[in-house]
């Protein structure tokens, strides 16, 4: 890379203006690409400030910007001092979980609308996991299991268990991309979840709907199990709704913002 500019030019192809990238941001997406293929570990230290300096062509302004960028985006940490500097961090859900949470707030999106999204979402995976489980698969879903029903007579570990074997569906079904869309929406369901310990932990109404859930756990591992695909999606989208009933039941709490603002 050679340093032309600090700052944007504009060009036009076909008459159409193009944007031309600062220098920070092509130095930015340079490292971010090697953050992304795996050629900069997690934790790993980036080159000093002046070796990049020289590997790329640019200022220490420059350079600065480009980490702002990256550090903003959560691929690197900085730290100051004599023993300071730029440190990797590998992508994960939780930032985009974060992200979109704000944008839902912004949008004024209802605790409805995110419960359908999940619904639509996370009904598939069980049939997916059925449809392609592993004996391991039924193993770590029978020890989830296990433990919720373990932690039954404690409310706010129960609740834990609960929305781990959740993810946990989501997860062994197999696809990435819903792993990951769904860690966003169940950022959010997870926060109305602790909500609900919080108000109603150990009231009558509260172990009715913790005994419901889980014998939907057992029934939909029993599926899992004998790989009826069609039954265990149609199950876990019963039961998604009605635990989005119970959890809506709250009149304090109606949007996103109501519940994360």
């Amino acid at each position: 890379m050679s340093q032309t500019a600090g700052r944007s030019t504009g060009t036009t192809v076909e008459g159409v203006p193009v944007r031309v990238p600062k220098m920070a941001e092509l130095v930015a997406a340079h490292l971010r690409r090697k953050i992304v293929r795996g050629e900069l570990a997690e934790g790993e230290a980036l080159p000093a400030e002046g070796a990049l300096m020289e590997e790329f062509a640019v200022s220490r302004p420059t350079l600065r910007e480009a980490f702002r960028v990256l550090e903003s985006e959560a691929l690197i940490t900085i730290r100051r001092g004599a023993r300071g500097g730029a440190r990797v961090q590998v992508p994960v859900g939780a930032v985009a979980a974060r992200y979109a949470g704000l944008v839902l707030e912004h949008k004024g999106t209802t605790l409805h609308d995110v419960y359908q999204a999940r619904t639509v979402l996370e009904a598939p995976c069980a049939g997916m996991l059925a449809q392609r489980r592993t004996d391991d698969d039924l193993g770590r879903l029978s020890e989830a299991v296990a433990r919720a029903e373990s932690l039954m007579d404690d409310p706010s570990s129960f609740i834990r268990a609960h929305m781990e074997f959740h993810a946990l569906v989501v997860e062994l079904s197999g696809n990435q991309t819903l792993t990951v869309l769904n860690g966003m929406v169940r950022h959010i369901i997870d926060q109305a979840n602790w909500s609900h310990v919080d108000l109603d932990a150990g009231t009558p109404e509260n172990i009715k709907a913790n005994r419901r859930g889980f014998r939907a756990h057992v029934a939909l591992v029993d599926l899992v199990a004998a790989r009826r695909t069609e039954e265990a999606e149609r199950l876990w989208r019963l039961h998604l709704q009605e635990a989005a009933d119970y959890l809506l039941q709250s009149r304090s709490m109606t949007t996103v913002l109501d519940l994360l603002g």
